[in-house]
């Protein structure tokens, strides 16, 4: 429990980010791929994960073996099988629907079907009979037809009441979003102050809405005309406002589909708090099991110097990290996302002290700092200047007994450099790279670099990074015997 408790106070906002977005994305592809075998398929690979875990946790290592072979081959199966079925569920969306927005499931009346279907019917003078039930069950009032279970669409209901069709005297019972009967024989209604232009299809729609609280749309074969019948009432319908609005009414006074819209909206936060416990728990296996721990030598970096002070020294280049973290994101981690920077944009020249705290350590999510070695970086700034020196040659060994060097001119004789004023002040001559003229025999020229002997100093630019040593050697004048 204290293990627990130290790990949720220790999460960063990026932890969260984290979570909520995993989790969000996870619920996103819930409400597209519901309605899929391959979901199901998915949710049962899902389970057995559960049931590896579990085992892991209780030591059984055969057990954890073989759910881990099923999970694979169930993955593979997914992508092979229902490879069809996936690319046509995420081709049928756009942009928008992977984001947000929800697919309405359950009895709930496509409305904009029905307009369309009846609209066709109409048009064609095809006459037709579609039932809507309420809360009460239509099978108690008609004569049984013959049971469909069809997807609703415009072509589906069309086909129904097509007059080659053996069912297109019938009613059809529309569901929710399938078509559950065809082929329903409506008790009639025995009322005599109907219109004469009302049909056999107008007086067994009136009849079933007699008795009960279903809604009946009739289109008339002869005149193409909609009506709808509900509560013993027709009323003509004139436009498809008037339609939409009796269908959305209906819709809407169902307790049936009331509790449909409320049971969808607990399924939906359901996996939605399912999706958040899912990606929580994995990301705790993730980020906050058994640690490893691992030692880094570092560079140390400095940063948003200003242009006019050099680093004339530093205590350390390197420090040593030693962090902590599960044993995945340890082995994941590379090189460039460990780093210390200093920041120098408080220094002051001379001896500076900068202590290695969090805030100046680069570490991965998940990753975390155990111990710092040195936990302070000592650097002496200073003023950067240019200054004029002298360049000299500097020679060693010897030459033959009867050879002499007499000059030496050096071009140019004094070179710029590019450094800290605290160590440019002491500096009064620049001396070249040692030069052997142990294998001199005659005058010549030779091209020499000087030697900075501080990793701060440099060559001010325009100044040339050789220098040319011009030497005369001549033999040696024996001396005269007396």
């Amino acid at each position: 429990m204290e293990m627990f408790l130290s790990s949720i106070a220790s999460i960063r906002w990026q932890d969260i980010v984290d979570i909520l977005l995993l989790s969000y994305i996870l619920f996103r592809l819930y409400v597209i791929f519901r309605d899929t075998y391959a979901f199901r398929v998915i949710a049962g690979i899902a389970v057995l994960w559960i049931f590896q875990q579990f085992a892991i946790s209780l030591g059984l290592i055969l057990t954890s073996w073989a759910l881990r072979g099923i999970m694979a081959v169930a993955a593979l199966i997914i992508i092979i099988v229902f490879r069809n079925e996936i690319r046509n569920v995420l081709q049928g969306k756009n942009f928008q629907t992977f984001l947000w927005g929800f697919s309405h499931k359950g009895d709930l009346t496509p409305v904009e079907v029905i307009v369309k279907s009846i609209n066709a019917l109409s048009k064609k003078h095809i006459g037709a009979l579609l039932v809507f039930p309420a809360r009460d069950n239509p099978g108690d009032f008609v004569q049984p037809g013959i049971p469909w279970n069809g997807l609703l669409s415009g072509e589906m209901i069309t086909s129904v009441f097509l007059n080659s069709s053996p069912v297109h005297d019938g009613a059809a019972i529309i569901q929710g979003t399938r078509i559950s009967e065809v082929g329903v024989i409506l008790p009639l209604s025995h009322r005599s102050d109907l219109p004469l232009r009302y049909g056999t299809r107008h007086r067994a729609a009136l009849g079933l809405a007699e008795i009960s609280d279903a809604l009946i749309l009739v289109v008339s074969e002869e005149s193409g005309k909609v009506a709808a019948a509900k509560d013993a009432d027709f009323t003509e319908i004139t436009d498809d406002d008037v339609l939409v609005r009796i269908l959305q009414k209906h819709a809407g006074s169902s307790e049936k589909a009331k509790w449909e819209i409320k049971k969808e909206t607990l399924k939906l936060c359901a996996a939605a708090l399912a999706s958040f416990i899912f990606i929580t728990s994995l990301w705790f296996s993730f980020s906050r099991g058994p640690d490893t721990f691992i030692t880094l030598d570092t560079p140390v970096e400095y940063t948003t110097r200003a242009s006019k002070l050099e680093i004339i020294d530093t205590s350390v280049n390197t420090v040593s990290l030693q962090l902590s973290g599960p044993e995945t994101l340890i082995k994941a981690m590379r090189p460039e996302q460990v780093g210390v920077r200093l920041d120098l944009d408080k220094a002051v020249v001379g001896l500076n002290t900068f202590p290695i705290t969090l805030d100046t350590i680069k570490l991965p999510p998940g990753i975390f700092l155990k111990k710092v070695t040195p936990p302070v970086v000592e650097a002496t700034i200073d003023i950067a200047t240019t200054k004029e020196i002298p360049l000299q040659a500097d020679l060693t060994g010897k030459l033959p007994e009867n050879l002499i060097l007499t000059e030496i001119v050096t071009e140019p004789d004094k070179i710029a450099v590019t450094g800290g004023n605290l160590i440019l002040e002491k500096i009064s001559t620049i001396y070249s790279k040692k030069i052997d003229i142990s294998d001199f025999s005659q005058s010549g020229k030779i091209e020499v670099e000087p030697l900075l002997n501080s990793i701060s100093l440099r060559i001010a630019p325009g100044s040339p990074e050789k220098f040319s040593l011009s030497y005369i050697i001549k033999e040696r004048v024996a001396a005269k015997e007396e």
